[in-house]
């Protein structure tokens, strides 16, 4: 199976009521772009409620991270510690979503949150996906410096391939190693160690010949990239944004879980964003499959497609209050 086909079956086989998923999120530190992970999967934590209460959408971090609270509004200018269209971007993005409200005075805005950002996901996994170990490509690497870094929990490689001692020797002993078939399921080859999360971390920036530039990652620093890692899974989920404008698309599901991309000219599930459209052979003019992306997730997971909001005006002398 073709490696994307083969990450959102994955995807779909772990998609359940307590678990959250996500596929293709930054998992570095200094330079998030650097390192993707493929499938992300998030555990609620002890508010998750409260958390599914905010809004469906990723929450900014600049905005989790600013000095605006949930008591007194505070001018949006004096609560970030970062450049200002930053900050300006950061701020009309938690209004919109429902994060933040806003109140005018004069010329001035003043923020502050509609309820406090909660403690809400728990333990949180990164799997690497290669069907074919026999084309490994940089895997090992890519491997090394998860478990280096150990911003998540717990990694795991998961592969269609038949899993051989001399394949595991090569894998860091912390990885676990999952065979998957979209038909039969996952079967666990090799539990993955827990990975120590709140220590110290040394990300592995570059390698060179001879040479290997590093960084070490405080605890804190760390604590801040889970929450945003967190937080991009919690509002991005698996499933494509876009689907093939043609005739012959459609979806198909894998263990209840709707909404892959299927080419009935194909024969199998596409990646709409490099396979499909007027250059395609079997390209036929029509509209894309309908798919509700948020019905599915929601129905799934514990997700909440459209929650209540926690928005409310609060009483007091602190609205006229900086």
């Amino acid at each position: 199976m073709r490696e994307y086909g083969f990450e959102l079956a994955l995807c779909a086989r772990l998609e359940d009521d307590e678990t959250l998923v996500a596929r293709q999120l930054g998992g570095g530190v200094a330079a998030p772009a650097n390192r993707v992970l493929d499938v992300v999967t998030v555990v609620p934590g002890p508010e998750f409620d409260d958390r599914a209460r905010i809004t469906p959408e990723r929450i900014p971090a600049a905005a989790v991270e600013s000095e605006v609270g949930p008591g007194r509004f505070r001018y949006w200018k004096r609560a970030f510690d970062c450049h200002p269209d930053r900050a300006r971007s950061a701020v009309d993005r938690a209004v919109e979503i429902g994060f933040f409200e806003r109140e005018r005075r004069g010329s001035r805005d003043y923020v502050r949150q509609v309820a406090r950002y909660p403690d809400w996901f728990g333990r949180i996994r990164a799997v690497e996906n290669k069907p074919d170990l026999g084309a490994p490509g940089d895997l090992y690497t890519q491997l090394r410096k998860d478990v280096s870094l150990a911003l998540v929990d717990e990694v795991v490689l998961a592969t269609e391939s038949h899993v051989t001692r001399a394949h595991l020797n090569r894998i860091p002993d912390e990885v676990g190693v999952w065979r998957f078939d979209p038909d039969e399921g996952i079967e666990e080859i090799r539990d993955p160690a827990p990975l120590p999360v709140a220590e110290t971390g040394i990300e592995l920036l570059e390698e060179r010949p001879g040479r290997t530039d590093v960084r070490p990652v405080s605890s804190g620093e760390k604590a801040r990239y889970r929450r945003r890692l967190a937080e991009r899974a919690y509002g991005k989920g698996w499933r494509p944004r876009a689907y093939p404008a043609c005739g012959r698309a459609g979806t198909t599901a894998v263990d209840g879980g709707d909404g892959l991309p299927y080419c009935a000219w194909k024969g199998r599930v596409v990646d709409p964003g490099s396979e499909c459209g007027v250059d395609c052979d079997g390209h036929a003019a029509g509209d894309p499959p309908a798919v509700d992306r948020e019905k599915e997730r929601a129905a799934r997971t514990p997700w909440v497609a459209d929650p209540d909001g926690a928005a409310r005006r609060q009483s007091g002398l602190d609205r006229f209050t900086n």
